[in-house]
This record gives C-alpha cells, structure tokens and sequence, in this order.
C-alpha cells in the first residue's frame, strides 16, 4: 500500500473518541448555558455509561450470529451517525424542554448519547477492520486514536474561554402603586471566547467526516489478509485502548479451527504467561477497578465543582490540558513500559492523591482552599493533570500485563473496566443531583468565611 495509506490509517483512528473527548474539554462554555449547569458532567458520565449498549449488541452479534456481521457496515453507520450528531448539535445544543416543572438540556442529552454510542462502538468495530491491513498500520491507527484526545484540547485552548466580570445591575420594583427605590444586585457577565461554542460542534463534525472518508479510501484498498473479525471482537470486547502495535504479518491462509483450538492458540502466541500469585492478580483488577471508576465517573462528575469556584479559565485549562495528558501518558506508556506492580502501585496511589484532593476541593464548593489566588488555580489545574496523567499510564500498563497473561485474563479485565466505571458512575450521580452535596455558587456573590 502506498505511503498515504499511514494519513489515512491515523485520520481514520482520530475518528474513534474525537466526539466525546470535545465534549469534555468544551464542558466549560456549555456549563454556563444549560439548565443543569455545575450538574451537567455527571448526567454526561451516565450518558456515556449507557451507551455501551453499542460494544454489547455487536460482541452478542459475533456471539450468536459469527461470520454475519460486517465491520466495514457497522463503521459506515456509526460514522455516518456521528457527522449528522455533531452537526445537530451545533444547530440545538442550547434547545430545551421543560420535564416535571423544570428545563432540560433534551436535545444535548439525546445527541450526547448517540455520539457516545459512536465512540464505544468504534472500539469493538476500527480495530477489528484495521487488523486487515498489515500490522504496520496498526501502530498509525493508535497514534491516531492518541490525537483524538489531543486535538480537541488543543482546539479549546485556542478557542480560549469568555472571561467573566462582575456588573452591577439595577431592579426596579414592578408595584406601581407603591414604588420602591431601585436595588442594585451583582451579575456574573460572560464574555464571548474566541470562537463559539457552535463552531467547535462544527469542527467536531469535520473531525468524524474525515474520518469517515479516510475509511471509505481504505476500505477500497486491496487487502493484504483478511482475519476472522468474530474472533477479534473476542479479544477486543474488554480492553478497548490500550496503546500497542502488532509485531508481524499474519499468515495469509488461516487455517480453520474448532473454539478450543482457537482459545489454545491465542494463549499460545501471547508472551510466556508471568507468574503472579492470587493475591497479585487480585491486586491489579482492583487497580483496574479503581483507576476507571475514577477516571470515568467519581471524579468527571465533580469537575465544575472543583474547578469552577477558581473561575472559567481554572476550569477550561484543567479540562483541555487533562484530555491533552491521557494521550501523553499513553505515548510515554508506548515508549518507556515499566510493568512493576510496586512501581504501578505507587503511581496509582499518588495518582489517586491528586484525585482526593481535588474530590475535596469539590466538596468544599463554592468556598474551597487558595480561592481568588495564583497558587489555588495553578495547583487545582496541575492536580487534574497528574491525576490523569498517572492514571492513564496505569492504565495502558495493566492492560498490557493482563494481555501477556492470557485471552481470558483481558475478558475479565474488560469486565472489570466496565464495572468501575459504572460504579463510578452510580456513586456520583444521586450525590450531585439528589442529595447534592456538591454545592454551586456564584463568583460574584458568593460570600466565602475566610
């Protein structure tokens, strides 16, 4: 294949999570907009908990139906499903309708959702269609798949975000029968950043057409091999993105074999399977456990909590530069794996240090330590970088030694990525939006003890 087969292989890959990844780092304009406001990160992580039905109805498809699904269909669907979201949602991200007395953000919730089914889907879906091409391509799909988080961040903190000021503005009695002197309140006032929100959605759109057309170039190239995508959605149906590449091309006339023959020769391929002790492997499904639940529920959930009380620009820079630190960790991870589970242990657990002090930060909205100061910003900013960073670097490492272990060992682990993140995910919602104990308040006239 020719040379620009590697552009569009890694324009392909910036297709898989570009969507949900802008979402996140665009959260800070759109958290000023919508109803739900400081709220709106956790209905977002339960929106995208759900739309893992996606992965689940085509791993049932390989199950029950082998050799009938099409990946190259599925990929043209959900493509197609993810350009028309995005466009919608520059045009209606702001519409909203009004459920038990109160409004809300029904439109963005819907589209949401479906962007979210694109992204997960394409996890079970990219891999399995790029296995066709020879291994080498592989390794430009994940640089790809690294970009679609860097991009987005990069496109918000060029975006920037509307500083605020506080105004005074006058009330005037509406009795007129006795008229009261007028009340002077103080506003928050926003202003614009440097390119609206609608325009970001816009290039989002772009972004996943891109994709789209770099598929359909590669899905008309010749192909080297073609594999058995049934038995790749096996592998694939857990861990979904952990950097890694192939090491060789695959004979091009697979033989044919029985379930467990299959099973005997994908253990068999694999690195020598390492010695861990129960209480070892017990130990890296929790890190698994954990590392997800906080990285995809407990701790997206508070973020305008913990970042928003230091203001917009607080906010915005955590979440762009926190989306720019996951593909950063995962180059890192690529280039200088380190497997120790002491060493890993102790990444997690200062990983998680940063994590609890930001959970405290968002517990102690809107008055929380160093507000109004340099160092409160730099430090809340700098914590959701390293939390991150830290994590996603366990991450790609625990995935890689449950994948020289065994298949199995990568089922279980996907199983438990799934459970953390749902649990996150269960935890934080009745939190914030029933009993809510994360408190909002105003930058202007929110009135701070110390």
């Amino acid at each position: 294949m020719p040379l620009y087969a590697h552009a569009l292989a890694c324009a392909f890959g910036l297709g898989s999570w570009v969507s949900i990844n802008g979402l996140w780092v665009e959260l800070p304009l759109i958290v000023n907009v919508l109803p739900e406001g400081w709220n709106l990160p956790s209905y977002l992580t339960v929106i995208i908990q759900l739309a893992n039905l996606g992965p689940l109805l085509v791993t049932l498809a390989h199950k029950f139906c082998p050799g009938r699904l099409r990946e190259n269909l599925v990929i043209y669907a959900v493509l197609s499903i993810g350009v028309v979201a995005c466009v919608l949602l520059a045009v209606f991200w702001k519409n909203t309708t009004v459920i038990l007395g109160q409004p809300h953000s029904t439109a963005f919730f819907i589209l949401t959702f479906f962007l979210a089914l694109v992204d997960c889907t394409s996890s079970v879906t990219f891999l399995p269609f790029m296995m066709q091409l020879p291994a080498k391509y592989i390794t430009t799909y994940f640089i790809g798949e690294g970009l679609s988080g860097l991009v987005p961040g990069l496109v918000a903190l060029a975006q920037g975000v509307g500083m605020s000021k506080c105004i005074n503005v006058s009330h005037v009695s509406d009795n007129l029968t006795e008229p009261e002197p007028s009340t002077f309140i103080m506003e928050t006032q926003y202003l614009p950043p440097n390119f609206s929100t609608e325009i970001f959605f816009s290039f989002l759109a772009l972004m996943t057409a891109i994709s789209l057309g770099s598929f359909i170039i590669l899905n008309h190239q010749p192909h080297t091999f073609e594999l058995s995508t049934e038995n790749l959605v096996q592998d694939l149906d857990a861990v979904t993105t952990v950097c890694r590449g192939l090491e060789g091309p695959m004979d091009p006339n697979p033989k044919t074999y029985s379930p467990e023959e299959e099973e005997k020769l994908r253990n068999r391929v694999l690195l020598p399977k390492p010695l861990h002790s129960g209480y070892q492997l017990a130990f890296i499904y929790f890190m698994v456990m954990w590392v997800n639940s906080a990285t995809n529920g407990l701790l997206p959930s508070v973020q305008t909590f913990s970042c928003m009380p230091y203001g917009n620009m607080a906010y915005h820079l955590s979440a762009a530069l926190s989306a720019v630190a996951n593909p950063v960790a995962c180059i890192i991870a690529m280039f200088f794996p380190i497997r120790s589970l002491v060493f890993l242990g102790v990444l997690c657990l200062l990983g998680s240090v940063f994590g609890g002090y930001i959970m405290a930060m968002a517990a102690m909205s809107p008055c929380p330590l160093l507000q109004d100061t340099p160092l409160g910003d730099a430090i809340i900013v700098l914590s959701w970088v390293f939390f991150t960073g830290l994590l996603s670097y366990v991450k790609v490492m625990v995935g890689v030694i449950l994948r020289d272990r065994s298949h199995s060992a990568l089922v279980w682990c996907g199983a438990a990525v799934q459970a953390g993140s749902l649990l996150g995910s269960v935890i934080m919602f009745p939190l914030v939006n029933i009993y809510h104990l994360f408190q909002s308040g105003d930058i202007c006239n929110t009135i701070c003890p110390f």
